[in-house]
């Protein structure tokens, strides 16, 4: 694995899951580069919904778990696929928990990948720990925060960049999802969030992180969402496309300049 990217928020229902989906199809958009989305929120797996995979199953073979392929470059695991339905609750300890996403990391049989995005679940607990503990023999290339404007996901977002400083987990930067709302019909924009506290852009500046940039509301996304397509392939004039293009370079670039780093002091 070339480069690794966590995308952490703090808060439940920012968006994470969204924008690790659509991180992915967008990296995968370069057909020379293998791209692999690992879910380990394991009470929450949005990720097999998203990525069109729903009831697809996972295969063993003698050099591990097969990943299901969404093209040809594009593997994605998560429990869902371990579950006999989606709406089977997992209930678990954290020990078992840890003990999958260690499976995980050892056992899929990936091949040789460019890119391994790793969506998390809201929080700075279990899981969290887990995975940067178990990639620190490895490298990661950073942690991508998704916030939304109003402070009360903000307040959850600064806890999870205080974890990141406390862990040593590099922060690529934060994206601010829900970012206002375009009228379709009058193109006004009203802020369904407001940012009463500056929003992301204000804490960006107080906790000296990078602002990736802002994807404004567009009611497309969950649709694409819930049936499983890529919303930048679907909607590729929205001015949220061009945002998460944006983001997504900007993700690229900082994933190079990294590498180029860590060859240097190799």
């Amino acid at each position: 694995v070339r480069h690794t990217v966590l995308v952490l928020s703090g808060k439940g229902g920012v968006g994470k899951s969204t924008f690790s989906a659509l991180l992915a199809h967008g990296l995968a958009a370069d057909e020379t580069k293998q791209v692999a989305l690992l879910d380990i929120d394991i009470c929450g797996p949005s990720i097999p919904k998203i990525m069109g995979l729903e009831g697809e199953q996972v295969h063993q073979s003698g050099s591990g778990w097969s990943p299901v392929y969404v093209e040809e470059n594009l593997g994605v695991m998560s429990v869902g696929f371990l579950l006999s339905s989606p709406d089977d609750a997992v209930i678990w300890r954290g020990p078992k928990k840890n003990g999958l996403i260690k499976q995980f990391l050892r056992d899929v049989d990936w091949g040789e990948v460019d890119y391994l995005i790793v969506d998390t679940p809201p929080g700075t607990s279990d899981e969290h720990l887990s995975i940067v503990q178990y990639l620190s023999a490895t490298h990661i290339d950073g942690a991508v925060i998704v916030t939304t404007p109003q402070e009360v996901s903000l307040q959850d977002v600064r806890k999870e960049i205080n974890f990141c400083h406390k862990v040593k987990l590099p922060i690529i930067g934060v994206v601010e999802n829900m970012s206002g709302f375009v009228c379709p019909k009058c193109k006004n924009e009203s802020q369904i969030f407001p940012p009463t506290t500056g929003g992301a852009e204000k804490m960006c500046q107080n906790l000296s992180v990078s602002l990736l940039g802002k994807v404004p509301l567009d009611p497309q996304i969950g649709k694409s969402c819930d049936r499983g397509q890529s919303f930048l392939a679907e909607a590729p004039e929205s001015p949220a496309t061009l945002s998460y293009r944006n983001i997504i370079q900007r993700i690229q670039e900082y994933c190079e300049q990294h590498h180029l780093q860590e060859e240097k002091i190799m």
